[in-house]
């Protein structure tokens, strides 16, 4: 009779200061900082000194510095010197080249949403244009920042393309960041409103048009925010 091997299941590594596995704690300890961030706890120049997250985590240095790491590739952190790391600030540049990439990528799925667009799907987008209307009228600035988010995303699926989902993935949390900039909520609102009517109206010119004005508004207003008047008048000359 032949001999049978068995395979031994590697056990997942785990987290020194709580046993938990590692590649959990990592997951949480960046979801966390990545929110802290895009919300504005952390602000700009903030530094992210392991010792102390480890601390305010109850982990081990490991995954905390795995977590900076990722956020530096995110593009939400950077090495100020070889072992200072901190949260960066949004340069014009950055804004301009992310809202380069919606523009091109959101305006064809607008249009790709209105022609493919589904009694279910469009119900779900008004579902979080009232949430969106609830979170704007209590002035929840987190709660607006997600749900203007899972609206474009769901725009996004309902354009039935997903190259268009992936190719806007790796960005998503600068994105998120972006949207947090812009504190003209009721605009927003009225913009995603609008939108969602182009959508739900079939016409692909219509929802294309809608989401291109919708994003230059948006990047104005963001522009205007993070670098004032001359800033946004610089945008203008740019569009």
């Amino acid at each position: 009779m032949g001999s049978t091997t068995k395979t031994a299941t590697k056990a997942p590594t785990r987290d020194t200061a709580n046993g938990e596995p590692l590649g959990a704690v990592r997951e949480r300890v960046l979801a966390t900082l990545r929110q802290d961030i895009i919300a504005g706890r952390l602000a700009p120049g903030d530094r992210l000194v392991e010792r102390e997250l480890a601390d305010r985590f109850g982990v081990s240095r490991v995954p905390v510095r795995e977590a900076v790491r990722a956020l530096v590739a995110e593009g939400f952190v950077h090495f100020a010197s070889a072992r200072r790391a901190a949260v960066r600030g949004l340069t014009p540049d950055d804004v301009r080249e992310l809202f380069e990439l919606r523009e091109a990528l959101e305006v064809y799925a607008a249009g790709l949403a209105a022609a493919r667009a589904t009694p279910e799907a469009l119900g779900e987008l008004r579902r979080l244009l009232e949430e969106a209307a609830r979170a704007t009228e209590a002035a929840d600035a987190e709660a607006v920042t997600d749900i203007n988010t899972r609206f474009h995303d769901r725009v996004l699926t309902m354009a039935g393309n997903s190259l268009l989902s992936s190719v806007m993935e790796p960005v998503d949390g600068r994105l998120r960041w972006l949207t947090r900039q812009n504190e003209d909520w009721a605009q927003l609102l009225t913009e995603h409103q609008d939108l969602y009517a182009a959508i739900a109206s079939g016409d692909p010119e219509r929802a294309r048009l809608h989401a291109l004005t919708h994003v230059q508004t948006n990047y104005r207003s963001t522009v205007r925010r993070l670098f004032g008047d001359e800033g946004a008048q610089e945008a203008v000359r740019e569009a």
